[in-house]
């Protein structure tokens, strides 16, 4: 009868381990976007360095993870005119730009991510 026991708990144990791995793969996984589904990556169409003639360099406080990465990436990307590459081990963003835009402006971006510029150095 106990071996009976111990083998259900077992495959309950099994059971709910799978779960969890299913689970995490469709919705993601993390710190951030735990409960809803990978962020998707806005892509730029204009990836030639020589079209953008600003660049400005971020650090950002409060990314933990690719996700993280991806979200503030895809903030600052959808801003006109702009290209934007965020590294997580260094926490910073390099942000080349069409034309100049505001450290406001940039900053905003981020913080609507939900995110925090602690610097901006400019080129």
């Amino acid at each position: 009868m106990a071996t009976l026991i111990i083998s259900v708990l077992l495959a309950l144990a099994c059971i709910y381990g799978v779960y969890s791995y299913i689970r995490k793969l469709r919705y993601g996984g993390g710190c951030c976007g735990e409960h809803e589904g990978a962020v998707k990556k806005v892509k730029v169409a204009d990836r030639d360095k020589t079209h953008y003639p600003y660049e400005t360099v971020l650090t950002i406080d409060g990314m933990t993870c690719s996700n993280c990465v991806r979200r503030v990436e895809n903030a600052l990307n959808q801003l006109d005119g702009v290209w934007a590459q965020v590294d997580l081990s260094s926490r910073k963003a390099a942000v080349r730009m069409k034309q100049a835009l505001s450290e406001d402006t940039l900053r905003d971006a981020v913080r609507a991510a939900g995110y925090i510029v602690l610097s901006i150095q400019g080129d």
